[in-house]
Order: C-alpha cells, then structure tokens, then sequence
C-alpha cells in the first residue's frame, strides 16, 4: 500500500517509542475512505459493518466519511470530485487538507476488495478507545467515591456495557432458522391468470392494488395504538407464510420475541395475552403445534435492533438479497429510525424528507416494494368523525410525495365504545399512484393480534 504522509494534511504522525497515543491505523482509514471514492459497493460494506464517523481517529477523515455517506444516502456518485464538491458546500475543505489530499486518499488504495477488512481494523481501535476512555472514568469515580458504593459499581457496568456491548446477529435471523429447504408449495399461483405483485392477504386491497409492486413505498400510517404495526405483520403473514416471499421485518419498536409472539397468535387463533402470560390451554398448544412448521419454515427475517439508519436498514437488506433473496421489507416505524451522521439536519421536516427520499430509492435500487409505518399528527381527534386524511401525516409533504400508496388505518370503535361498528377497521387508500383511491373495510380481530377479511370472519 502506498504510504501516504498524514503530517502533509494536518494530521499528526503516528506514535512512536513511549508515547501513550490511543489505538488507531491511519493508513487504514485512509483505504477505507479512498475505497469508498472508487466502489459503490464498498459504502455498503462499510455501513453494514456498522462503522460511523466517530470510529474515525481524525477528525478529518471523520468529516470526509460523513460527506461521502451524504451522497451515497441522497443517491448521488461517490468519487473525489463530488467529495471536494460537498465538502466545499460544507465549508470544511481547509480542515481535510483540500482537494489534493482526497485524490491521494484514492492513489493509495491497492485494490477495493479489502475494504472491509480495514474497515473493521477501524471498528475495533474504535472500540478499544472507547473502553480505554471508559475506564478511565470508572477509575476516577472509583477514586472520587462519591455516592452509593452500589451505584458505583452499577454506573461502572453501565459504562462498560455501552463499550462491550455485542449486536447479536439474531436481530436479523430467519424466524425459523432452524428450518429446512424452503417449500415451493408455499407459493400459489396467480390469482384467474392475472399478473399480480405480493399480496396482502386482504382481498380488497389485492383486488385495488393487484398486490404490491417491486420499487414501491407504501406507507401505513395511523395515530398510536389503532394497530398498525398489527397490519404490518398481517402483511408479512400473507407474503411470506402464505404465499413463501422472503421478507425482511425492522421492527425499531417491538422486541424480536414479542414480534414472534404476535405472529403466533395471529397463525395459530390463540389469544396473544394467554400466549404472553402463560395460561395457554390446551387447545392453545395443540394449536400452536399445527401452526409452528408453516411459521418456522417461512422466509421471514425479523430485525429488532432498535437504533437503525436508513442506511444500515439498506445495507441488511441488500445482503439479505443477495444470500437469501428477498421480495419486501417492512419497517416499523419511520419516526424511530435514526437519521445518522453527527450533521443534524437543520429541522426534523428536513430531516425526514432525506429518510423519506432514502426509502424510495433504496425499493427502486433493490427492485422490491418497501412498506414503511409511520405516526399520524392529532389532525383525526380534532375533527368529528375522527378519520384521518392524507395531509395528517406528520412531516407530510416528502412522505406523500415520495410515497406510491399511503393506507390510513381507522377505527371507528377507538373513539367511541358504543359505535355500531364495533370490531370494524377501515383501510383508507388516500393515495394511489397507479389507480383508483378507495376504502376498504376489514374485522379487526386484536385479540388475535390480526386483521382480516369481513368474508373470512
């Protein structure tokens, strides 16, 4: 690898001989970054490994990181032009060494392939610094002694647990990985011959929609606790269980386990609250017997990590593609994912129009349709018949913009106990980008933890 004289752009030499430097390998970040300038491909490798730009020991190369995965999120080219372009809108081209130093930065990359390799170099000094500095201050509260003994020790923990804290991968595993060779009787056929996307399990919508579309953001939106997140399973249910589309769930809100638990009791018919506390009947686990092959063999991947950016979401599910295939992601919910990068967005309207953006890239770039949930504004309680309508979602105007179907989830018997409707959940198409808009009436069956047809009640 060429060797390039990190003093000539600011940066101090690495240490030598006695001196107490923290673990760092300039050289390695200075690949990774002029790896990134060269391959696409190596920005996804990198983010799927989880780097960020504090992992960067200079500063600089911190700021040139962040620029880069900017153009990469707004789905612009990485090279050391657009850099230079970037960095200079940000004003922090004197800070990086100007624009020569980027083109040096490319010059010493023998090949891309290794990217990965010095990016997790980059990671683990990273780590060690953190857990250097950690310890540094459980030293100095172990000297100071102030307070609770108890509290001590539990603060120290806590400080240790945010450095060695180790992401398991089974935030990302198959709901059932211990399960065979996928089963191609899963898949039905198409619907009296016709060409038909995913479908979603309810007969109104497919029947609108004929399915969901490869390049699509839809977006399932509804205030709290009305029970989108229970449609967003019912969707994963019918493409993946029912119909075998290998589909990937980030759930930044539920625990991996209480996601399975609602997938149970919607396949199995057993009330989720017995299933959660243990008073399961009999019946219950015969049920629950008959319902566990189908489950555990479907290609449904369950994501729970509950700090994503738009782009880790993008990277796990490319390689999800690219090792197991994958027809659609779901993603609950858009206002918990994280923006990403330490550059703030200048307010949250800005902030999500990028993520808004980022989505409906990330289902054209991956050819498959992206369902994102998303909060409503108070806009429904405000008004008498409390439906909700397309400009209530909050940060609306990117959302329905960028957005190919938006369904506004209601529930008539939220509102009002005594409603005639009792059990009734209407699925609002407000928009439909390739047809008609219309409302379609399902039975809510939360109970069950499900929605379903009116027919198949």
């Amino acid at each position: 690898m060429t060797v390039i004289a990190a003093e000539s752009a600011g940066y101090p030499a690495q240490a030598s001989g006695f001196d107490r430097v923290p673990p760092h390998d300039i050289y390695a970040e200075q690949a990774v970054l002029g790896s990134m300038m060269l391959s696409t491909a190596v920005i996804t490798e990198v983010v799927e490994l989880e780097v960020t730009g504090a992992d960067f020991y200079q500063p600089a190369h911190e700021t040139v990181f962040e620029a880069a995965l900017h153009l990469y999120t707004k789905g612009k080219p990485v090279d050391p032009i657009t850099v230079t372009a970037e960095l200079g809108k940000r004003g922090d081209m004197a800070r990086v060494g100007g624009a020569a130093y980027l083109h040096t930065l490319v010059q010493a990359v023998p090949t891309t392939a290794n990217a990965a390799y010095y990016a997790q170099i980059i990671h683990e000094h990273a780590t060690l610094r953190r857990l250097i500095a950690a310890g540094t201050r459980i030293v100095q509260s172990g000297y100071q002694a102030e307070g609770d003994v108890e509290e001590i020790v539990d603060a120290a923990s806590a400080e240790l647990n945010l450095v060695t804290q180790i992401r398991q991968d089974d935030h990302g595993s198959g709901i059932g990985a211990d399960f065979g060779d996928m089963v191609d009787e899963l898949v039905v056929l198409r619907e009296s011959g016709r060409a038909m996307g995913i479908p979603t399990g309810f007969t109104g919508l497919d029947s609108l929609m004929f399915g969901l579309h490869p390049g699509q953001m839809i977006i399932i939106a509804a205030r709290p606790a009305l029970g989108k997140s229970t449609l967003a399973t019912d969707f994963a249910r019918a493409a993946s269980i029912k119909h075998g589309h290998p589909t990937a769930f980030f759930s930044l809100e539920m625990s991996r386990r209480e996601l399975q638990h609602r997938i149970m009791s919607a396949e199995a018919q057993i009330a989720l609250h017995r299933l959660r506390g243990g008073t399961m009947t009999e019946t219950d686990w015969e049920r629950f017997a008959d319902a566990q092959p189908q489950v555990t063999a479907a290609p449904l991947h369950l994501d729970c990590e509950p700090s994503r950016t738009v782009m880790q979401i993008k990277a796990r599910a490319r390689r999800l593609q690219q090792r197991d295939g994958l027809d659609l992601v779901i993603i609950d919910y858009l206002q918990l994912i994280q923006s990403g990068g330490n550059r703030r967005a200048e307010n949250r309207q800005i902030e999500v129009s990028e993520m808004s953006r980022s989505l409906k890239l990330m289902a054209k770039e991956l050819g498959i349709p992206v369902i994102v949930l998303a909060q409503l504004n108070r806009g429904p309680e405000q008004r008498a018949d409390k439906k909700p309508i397309l400009s209530d979602l909050r940060e609306s105007g990117a959302l329905e913009q960028d957005a190919d179907v938006v369904i506004l989830l209601h529930r008539e018997d939220a509102y009002n106990k005594e409603s005639s409707r009792q059990g009734e959940a209407e699925l609002i198409v407000a928009k439909h980008r390739n047809g008609r808009t219309a409302t379609v009436t399902c039975t809510a069956q939360l109970q069950y933890s499900k929605f379903t047809d009116m027919a198949t009640v």
